[in-house]
């Protein structure tokens, strides 16, 4: 159930959204298999339900029946070329998703107060590369308006120049979804499974489709989807959440801002051109900055003060990185050119990578 389920969730949002002709038997397909499962729950909660147990294998059949109807009404439509596969990596976001899998693997590391089963941390590290790349192929999806106005940096992405439908991408953001949810929940634990889907949701649901576009404080509260994979890892792990996986959030949480604001500030003119209330274009670039020097401050003393439950190495890798933030956030305050941007913004990334390096290594060497 946990593998099939969210396949056919996922075709039916596929023929609400692109395939309208496919909706009926889609919708008729994931109903007969939810009759299913509710038919497996009698069965294994009642004592005596033999009647039960026929109906449950019948339901089952009749989905199984309805998906092949499905698979067959699909290959009667018009077949869509696809696309080169470099474009459907680019759809991923790679550059993004191997910072996402590096924080995913410290949760692990964290969680497991050492090294994870290798077999473990392969499955996990899958089904959250998965679930990264499904996330960014929908929002190339439904950014592909503003892309086209943002200049040379967005407007050859492969849905807003055209090399990619809004179909093909629908198409392989969700497919790409549901097998991370299937593979996740049936191979490590559903907690891990329902951790990765949220993250998902929130980035495409709330900071894409509302938040971006909303008000100047949306990447403060979007950053919660890119905080996700540190508890994916850590759910993974121990198949539970703690505090420590708590204080890994929230170090991606509080460090997201400073991060993207010193990226705002740089293709500031863009983010105006397309009508996106980044702070930069709706506060100026001194406020931005401001506000990069506090959340900084407020970064580093975070990570800082949970050095007590994340170790030694790691709270000696937090004073150094964090003093080297915050001196170039106050660089950046008073100079805003964009060349100051640009070495914080890159930093930014450096630092998280080995901030999370040394929390991953910490259980493993001391």
């Amino acid at each position: 159930a946990l593998v099939a389920l969210p396949l056919l969730v996922a075709n039916a949002l596929l023929a609400r959204l692109a395939y309208p002709f496919l909706l009926l038997r889609s919708i008729a397909a994931l109903t007969a298999f939810v009759v299913a499962i509710a038919l497996g729950g009698v069965v294994a909660w009642s004592e005596d339900a033999g009647w039960a147990a026929a109906l449950h294998v019948g339901a089952a059949a009749i989905a199984l029946a309805l998906a092949l109807v499905v698979v067959a009404g699909a290959f009667r439509g018009v077949a869509t070329p696809l696309a080169a596969p470099s474009d459907y990596l680019t759809l991923t976001k790679p550059r993004i998703m191997t910072l996402l899998l590096l924080t995913g693997a410290a949760g692990m590391f964290v969680g497991a107060q050492g090294v994870p089963p290798v077999d473990l941390f392969a499955v996990t590290m899958l089904g959250l590369a998965l679930a990264c790349g499904g996330a960014s192929a929908l929002n190339h999806v439904l950014d592909r308006d503003i892309d086209k106005l943002m200049g040379s940096r967005t407007e050859q992405r492969p849905v807003a120049s055209g090399r990619v439908t809004p179909a093909q991408a629908l198409e392989f953001g969700i497919v790409l979804s549901a097998v991370s949810f299937a593979l996740l929940a049936s191979a490590v634990n559903v907690l891990t499974a329902v951790l990765a889907l949220v993250g998902n949701l929130f980035y495409v649901l709330v900071y894409t489709r509302w938040l971006k576009r909303s008000t100047p404080q949306n990447i403060v509260i979007g950053g919660a989807a890119g905080a996700v994979p540190p508890l994916v890892g850590y759910a993974a792990a121990t198949g539970s959440l703690a505090l420590p996986a708590l204080w890994l959030f929230l170090i991606v949480f509080l460090w997201t801002p400073p991060h993207f604001w010193a990226l705002a500030l740089m293709i500031k003119n863009a983010y105006a051109a397309a009508g996106v209330p980044m702070l930069p274009v709706v506060r100026g670039d001194r406020e931005t900055a401001r506000q990069i020097v506090l959340y900084s401050l407020a970064l580093v003393a975070f990570t800082v003060v949970v050095g007590i439950w994340l170790g030694p190495l790691y709270t000696s890798a937090a004073l150094v990185l964090g003093a080297v933030f915050v001196a170039l956030a106050v660089l950046l305050r008073r100079d805003l050119s964009r060349t100051r941007a640009k070495v914080l913004f890159h930093y930014s990334l450096l630092y998280l990578a080995l901030l999370f390096t040394a929390a991953a290594l910490d259980p493993v060497l001391v």
